[in-house]
């Protein structure tokens, strides 16, 4: 590579670098397999995400902020623990070993030796799928992993693995098969040489899950893991097949173990002679549901008759596992269970709703919704201002969250549901955004394929399935329509009545799904042999997760009605374009059998192109997989191109706004192509790490369905745009902004808080923390709400390389004149009069600036506090405004757009009339400071000369001069400033004076978008004539009694200079 090129490459590397995503919620948990407390500290405990790496917190669950961000490759955390001995050290297995069929892989072990903060990644990399991690009591050091290994095939690197150097070295101490890995690890804290293991032979694919066989068993070791027993066979234990069993030592009575088997006489086993004889403590059924999911039990560490089971419940025995009694978790489906050995009533637990803590023994819990880890499928938004956002969450209900809102964040409260839908797709009707249709597979009764139409504005749910028989426990191939967990559902770009649904046929309905009608054959490889009952040899399970040869992907075109491009999950490609009434197959000649078409984009540019993203995944392939037509489907060129060979691909998108900027999902992140497809670089900038299902562009705004962290959104697109032609070859570049609303920013220049805060104003509940970010602007980091855009403008300039002397940014109004200046010379220190300007950042690559719209402050009486938060300059009126950026002799000016809020009923003259008010109520605010701050010099002059007289004969004169003199200026100040308020304490007491009047009618005038109440107008006026009146008569003073006192100094020749020994 040639210097030039390096240069080339070492640029583009930063032209993102100033971009931002921003999470806008839910905070409502999605699954966690993994939980873990600090031994030490009661309250911190540790969760790691399913999707969405590990979370801490310092708060018993009050609160959780994530630690593993910038520091994960994968996102799914399968295992996780603290070390009893250094709770510094933690271990998170990555992988989820509940292979459901949305699991997501690993990337095997991370150690943090500092709580936390900081992560290491220490191999076993081609584990995949992590059950456990534990740590010998001891030795932070001596750690055991439990590792599935490969969910969608054989691999080497699965079983038990012992590491004595904290994971600098491994080895495979227990190896069954490449088909079969651990599913869980117990180790007696009593005696850490005796360990039990369960090996499970599991596999997954799209139309299957396996679980159980001959490789399947239960293991132990005496000897701290150095070799191993197969005890499968013990007396006691159930015949084979076995499937998934999970394991746990009783830390209260040496010798005894659980087991809940997955097998045909399943049930709850115990052994009190540390395994070699068992026997059956309960067979009742309620414990056993869906062993390849759950299977997990956990043994109280001080009560040797306490044991807990979870599955859909959380099931607790007190009587040595005769008899349980349910415990309510805040949500179904429970997976792990951390009990303090020192205290059993504290605890941390993990299920499909999040983590929770509790302090009573699971009487009470700590919330699920403070969790930003939904695992989102699809999104899709309405029409509104602000737009919100609708998904199906998995293990939860369909949901709409707005993209911003008035109150400075997004709680939680204004999300609300559209459905029990956990599995489908999601579409809004496109003129009525409270009916909603969702796809509920597996969350709402109505047989196979169901399919909800919720309305807003009764609450309603209609169940609109196609063909509504129940088709539980028997497969595919004798339904008579097969479904999709996650099936298409969308309305017709030409006709909103027009409502379309997929399953191994398209459907249409015209009357919201009162009725429906076939409109294809089935297009789909229909293959028996990948249609019948799911479960392997042990338990079925037949929830319709795994209906296969469906249509996975649907679309019409936005150019042409009636033009259907649909892809099915098994590998095909058809196309009609004629309503429906024929089909012709497209297929990629690429595309392989059994492959799963995940989406299909019809080109907004063009009406014959169309981009594909398929996947192999599941058949242990994981390369990325997108294609493009240009011809209606005759021909294909796939564009995958420099895409990571390893990370498979699950949605394509193009930028209605620009043809050919391409975005693809994959399971790490966002990818971005700025030439069709030609090459691709990653637009995850501070993205977590997460599974990207969807995305869609909405009103200029980039939109990511993550399946783990929630939703996403990167605004304004034209900054993209712009960034994708030869930037990176220009050694200045001013971006143009795109249109901004005016509404407040989200930010601010007041002093970062130290702590918590809880308000963002009276009502509006939000838990933030505030920090200053690299402008010396006040930013908000929210704990339970989501994230509204920064307000105001969003510059962006990209610099080749840093400068030598500092830039400047100034805004100017529609004539030029400037409105406000920054730059990047190092501001001064904070004083107790704020913090200081923002200033600029002038670092090589992209950087960003945010103008919170607003004219200069007015001027400041230093140590005054009755104006506190009042002096904060106009709001800029809508209209047109430019930029202009000077980087030494350089200089670029770019217009951009100030637009009124959409909602707004004022005019532009009524908005225009409010800023001239504020103008006005500012500059005499600053009239009244300046007079102010101008007496006051003046009577410290004065005061300062009736010393210098002091000892002369003359200084009885002098001293009695400046004393009148300096009454009359503070009889004038006294009206202006009340110059006794040192704080709080003195709000109620001391009366207001007319700079605190004219302050107080500020916020009046200010708030909202309106044109003044006229009373504002005739309150202006009798506080001007006041004010004029001091100033008239504070110029009478100076130019009389000053004047005067100015004649006597020199008269009297008081001495210019006059050394002190003292004040």
């Amino acid at each position: 590579m040639t210097q030039a090129a390096r240069s080339t490459d070492d640029a583009e590397a930063k032209l993102f670098d100033a971009l931002e995503w921003r999470c806008i919620g839910p905070h409502r948990g999605g699954r966690v397999v993994a939980v873990a407390g600090d031994p030490v500290n009661p309250a911190v405990a540790y969760f790691g995400a399913c999707a969405g790496g590990v979370w801490k917190t310092y708060d018993a669950g009050t609160y959780w902020e994530n630690v593993s961000d910038g520091f994960f490759d994968t996102a799914s955390v399968g295992a996780i623990a603290v070390a009893d001995s250094d709770a510094n050290v933690v271990y998170a297995g990555m992988g989820e070993a509940c292979i459901r069929l949305d699991v997501t892989h690993g990337d095997g072990v991370y150690r943090s030796t500092d709580a936390g903060k900081t992560w290491r990644n220490m191999g076993l990399k081609d584990t995949r799928h992590i059950s456990r991690v534990r740590i010998d009591p001891r030795d932070p050091d001596v750690v055991f992993v439990a590792a599935l290994g490969h969910a969608f095939g054989p691999n080497q690197q699965r079983g038990i693995f012992r590491s004595k150097d904290g994971g600098e070295n491994w080895e495979h101490v227990l190896f069954k098969s490449q088909d079969a890995g651990a599913a869980d690890l117990s180790i007696d804290p009593n005696n850490p040489r005796l360990m039990f293991a369960s090996i499970w032979q599991t596999r997954r694919n799209f139309w299957n899950l396996s679980s159980g066989g001959p490789d399947s068993g239960l293991w132990r070791s005496t000897d701290g893991g150095n070799t191993w027993e197969d005890i499968s066979g013990n007396p006691g234990l159930p015949k084979g097949p076995m499937g998934r069993i999970g394991v746990a030592v009783s830390p209260a009575k040496s010798g005894r173990v659980w087991a809940t088997v997955e097998a045909k006489d399943c049930g709850l086993y115990r052994s009190d002679d540390g395994g070699d004889t068992w026997e059956v403590v309960s067979d009742d059924r309620d414990l056993q549901g869906r062993p390849w999911y759950y299977q997990h039990v956990f043994a109280d560490p001080q009560d040797e008759n306490t044991v807990w089971i979870l599955n859909y419940q959380t099931w607790k025995s007190v009587d040595g596992g005769k008899t349980f009694t349910q415990v309510s978790t805040p949500h179904g489906d429970n997976h792990d269970l951390w009990i303090d050995p020192n205290n059993p009533q504290r605890m941390v637990e993990g299920n499909d709703g999040g983590a929770c803590v509790s302090f009573n023994g699971g009487d009470t819990w700590s919330t699920i919704y403070n969790q930003p880890t939904a695992q989102f499928y699809h999104v899709t938004a309405d029409n509104q201002f602000p737009y919100r956002l609708y998904g199906t969450q998995q293990d939860n209900s369909a949901i709409s969250v707005p993209s911003r809102s008035h109150k400075g964040a997004i709680p939680y409260a204004d999300c609300y549901t559209v459905g029990s839908s956990e599995s489908g797709y999601i579409a809004v009707h496109p003129d009525d955004p409270n009916i909603v249709i969702s796809g509920a597979v597996g969350s709402s009764p109505g047989g196979g394929g169901n399919m909800l139409r919720y309305d807003h504005k009764t609450g309603q749910i209609r169940i609109i399935t196609v063909w509504p028989e129940l088709n539980v426990g028997y497969g595919a191939v004798e339904m008579k329509y097969r479904f999709q967990w996650t099936y298409p559902i969308m309305f017709s770009p030409h006709d909103p009545n027009d409502l379309y649904v997929t399953g191994n046929v398209v459907f249409r309905s015209r009357d919201q799904g009162s009725s429906w009608e076939a409109i294809s054959p089935d297009l789909t490889r229909n293959d028996p042999t990948k249609l019948q009952p799911s479960g392997g040899p042990v338990t079925l399970d037949t929830s319709g997760a795994e209906t296969y040869c469906t249509i996975f992907a649907f679309v019409e075109s936005i150019h042409e009605k009636g033009v259907f491009w649909a892809g099915s999950d098994d590998g095909l490609v058809h196309i009609s374009r004629d309503g429906g009434e024929t089909w012709t197959e497209v297929t990629p000649p690429g595309v392989e059998p059994w492959t799963l078409i995940s989406m299909i984009e019809a080109s907004p540019h063009d009406p014959a192109t169309a981009y594909i993203a398929a996947t192999r995944y599941k058949l242990d392939d994981n390369r990325p997989m997108l294609y493009k037509t240009n011809d209606y489907g005759a021909s294909w060129n796939e564009i995958s191109g420099d895409l990571p060979e390893s990370d498979f691909t699950r949605c394509i998108r193009e930028d209605p706004g620009q043809r050919g900027l391409l975005f693809a999902g994959t399971e790490t992140g966002i990818y971005v192509s700025s030439d069709d497809g030609g090459s691709w670089r990653s637009l995850r900038v501070n993205l977590p790490v997460a599974p990207v299902y969807d995305i869609i562009v909405k009103d200029d705004d980039l939109v990511a369905a993550t399946h783990g962290r929630s939703f996403w959104i990167m605004d304004d697109l034209t900054q993209l745009r712009q960034l994708t032609g030869d930037v990176a070859s220009q050694s200045v570049r001013l971006l143009k902004p795109g249109p901004a609303y005016r509404l407040a920013p989200t930010s601010g220049r007041g002093k970062p808080s130290t702590y918590k805060n809880y308000q963002l104003g009276l009502g509006a509940v939000a838990t933030y923390t505030e920090s200053s970010d690299v402008t010396g602007q006040t930013v908000r980091k929210l704990l339970d709400s989501g994230q509204n855009p920064p307000g105001g403008v969003r510059i962006h300039y990209w610099l080749a390389e840093q400068p030598d002397g500092d830039i400047t940014l100034s805004f100017l109004d529609k004539d030029g004149a400037e409105i406000k200046a920054f730059t990047s010379a190092e501001p001064e220190s904070e004083s107790d009069d704020g913090p200081p300007e923002a200033h600029l950042t002038k670092t090589a690559g992209l950087n960003r600036f945010d103008w919170n719209i607003r004219y200069a402050d007015a001027h400041k009486v230093p140590g005054d506090k009755t104006t506190t938060g009042a002096l904060t300059g106009p709001k800029a009126p809508p209209g047109t405004y430019s930029v202009r950026l000077t980087v030494g002799d350089q200089s670029q000016t770019e217009e951009f757009e100030l637009v009124k809020h959409p909602l707004v009923e004022a005019t532009q003259e009524d908005l225009d009339a409010q800023f001239d008010m504020l103008m006005t109520l500012r500059d005499k605010l600053s009239e009244t400071h300046d007079n102010v701050n101008r007496l006051r010099s003046v009577r410290d002059q004065v005061t300062e000369w009736s010393k210098r007289a002091a000892g002369a004969t003359t200084s009885d004169t002098v001293s009695q001069s400046a004393e009148a003199l300096n009454k009359k200026l503070s009889d004038i100040e006294a009206v202006l400033i009340q110059t006794d308020y040192k704080g709080a304490r003195d709000r109620l007491t001391l009366p207001v004076t007319l700079n605190g009047k004219l302050a107080g009618l500020i916020p009046v005038v200010a708030v909202g978008d309106f044109a003044p109440p006229q009373q504002t107008y005739e309150v202006f006026r009798v506080f001007g004539e006041r004010l004029d009146a001091q100033f008239q008569a504070l110029e009478q003073v100076i130019d009389e009694d000053v004047a005067q006192f100015d004649t006597l100094v020199h008269e009297l020749e008081v001495p210019a200079i006059v050394p002190r020994t003292a004040e």
